[in-house]
């Protein structure tokens, strides 16, 4: 009996009109990345275990997925794992890859491996795709492609404006108009645990403020202290869940409650360098706004941390996120080198366009034109004229059988090609438009201007 055909939750098939659609978000983010300055590179779809698991924070390492060792994988399990039903030691001892979570970290690994050949400041593009074992639900997917920028080698906050900028000109050119490019600090996240004496509750701090949005302000409230952090200590934090104003103003109610923490005060300069410049220099359709409940809940920011919101008349989440990553290459071995970089959601980005119709007629244009095929000699005279065409760049195809005549019609028809070729007569091809039946007698020349 065969088999049901399915696909795994959280994955997709791409029509050819889809896939036409992605690449042209793809080739702007691509033309963008590469005016900035910014060079392709690829990585495995999989990386050692080792390289990933640790580096995205408890939650994280949960939704990676595990890839078991290829032929007997329980001939070297470890046996009192599997008898307690320990799955994180029986996973050690049968799984030594996975799918990487993400384009970041495989790329600290590749600066590490390759730091001799590469010359710092070292800026990359990377567009490929990541898996995350994560419940399926709208634009958020288990297979989905990342569209990375990152610059290593350089502290600057220079590369922080640049990023912005980045952000905004790709979002300018998809016509994507309202987006908002937010923006915090690790830093300022740090001296608010300090000041509330939550120090040593940093991450469970951030990863509970950093679910504002999702499960509201008593929410995050009831997360906090189920991870230990004090009434009191939530207590003083009040002002960050109804913190509004001006970028200027924010930034200025952060200084009143960070004015006793050293670490507080370095991530407001920071904050101030890159809004003011940016500001400064001005955005085209973006806007810039900070939100001091932004954390991403990464284990690896130590600095600048980005989410870009898609307009607020598209439900969606976020379609972009980054952030300064100071000690990344140090867990490879590789100290002192600090890094920056953006991510554009793909898939999501896709959605937003797709529920705006923002996406342009010419993107899921198929062949322009259609050759009828009559038989053995018509076809071959066909061909001529169009290997003639397509050395022009034109896009033509011709129906490979002699079929009726109407059949080869609807064929095109339903592939939405506008102009049939219906007869070769003494150079003079009669031509027809699909759409307005209007059809006429004209010249090669005259056809291939047509394009």
């Amino acid at each position: 009996m065969a088999s049901k055909a399915s696909i795994p939750k959280g994955t997709r098939d791409f029509s050819p009109i889809e896939v036409a659609k992605r690449n042209y978000i793809i080739s702007i983010m691509r033309t963008h990345f590469e005016q900035f300055g910014y060079q392709p590179i690829e990585t495995p779809s999989f990386e050692n275990s080792d390289t990933l698991m640790g580096k995205y924070g408890e939650e994280g390492d949960r939704l990676i997925f595990k890839i078991l060792n290829s032929g007997d994988y329980l001939a070297k399990a470890d046996s009192n794992a599997l008898e307690n039903k320990e799955s994180n030691k029986l996973t050690a001892s049968i799984s030594e890859k996975a799918l990487r979570y993400d384009l970041t970290v495989p790329f600290a690994r590749y600066v590490v491996q390759h730091q001799n050949e590469i010359e710092f400041p070292f800026k990359r593009y990377q567009i490929q795709p990541v898996w995350r074992a994560d419940r399926p639900q709208k634009g958020r997917f288990r297979e989905f492609y990342q569209c990375d920028a990152d610059v290593v080698g350089s502290t600057s906050l220079w590369q922080e404006v640049e990023l912005v900028q980045l952000y905004d000109a790709v979002f300018t050119s998809l016509k994507l108009e309202g987006v908002t490019i937010k923006i915090n600090n690790r830093k300022i996240l740090s001296g608010i645990a300090e000041v509330i004496g939550a120090s040593d509750k940093l991450i469970d701090f951030t990863v509970a403020l950093d679910k504002l949005d999702k499960i509201g302000e008593d929410g995050v409230k009831k997360e906090m202290i189920e991870k230990g952090i004090s009434e009191k200590a939530i207590q003083k934090v009040q002002p960050l869940f109804s913190f509004t104003g001006t970028i200027e103003e924010k930034i200025a109610q952060l200084a009143i409650l960070l004015n006793d923490s050293e670490e507080g005060k370095k991530g407001i300069e920071e904050l101030q360098f890159i809004c003011k410049n940016v500001m400064q220099l001005g955005l085209q359709t973006a806007h810039l706004d900070l939100d001091v409940t932004l954390a991403r809940g990464l284990n690896y920011y130590t600095g600048a941390i980005f989410e870009v919101a898609a307009p607020q008349t598209v439900a969606m989440g976020s379609i972009g996120g980054g952030g300064r990553y100071d000690d990344l290459t140090g867990i490879f071995g590789l100290k002192n080198m600090s890094g920056v970089g953006i991510s554009f959601g793909l898939d999501r980005i896709y959605l937003v366009l797709d529920e705006l119709q923002l996406f342009p007629d010419t993107v899921t244009s198929t062949v322009r034109f259609f050759f009828i095929n009559y038989g053995e000699e018509q076809a071959f005279q066909a061909l001529q004229i169009i290997k003639k065409m397509r050395e022009q760049g034109i896009k033509t195809e011709m129906y490979p059988d002699a079929a009726k005549i109407d059949k080869q019609f609807k064929h095109a028809e339903r592939k939405g090609i506008p102009f049939v070729i219906k007869e070769i007569n003494d150079q003079l091809l009669t031509v027809k438009n699909i759409a307005t039946g209007e059809q006429k007698q004209i010249t090669l020349a005259e056809l291939l201007l047509m394009k």
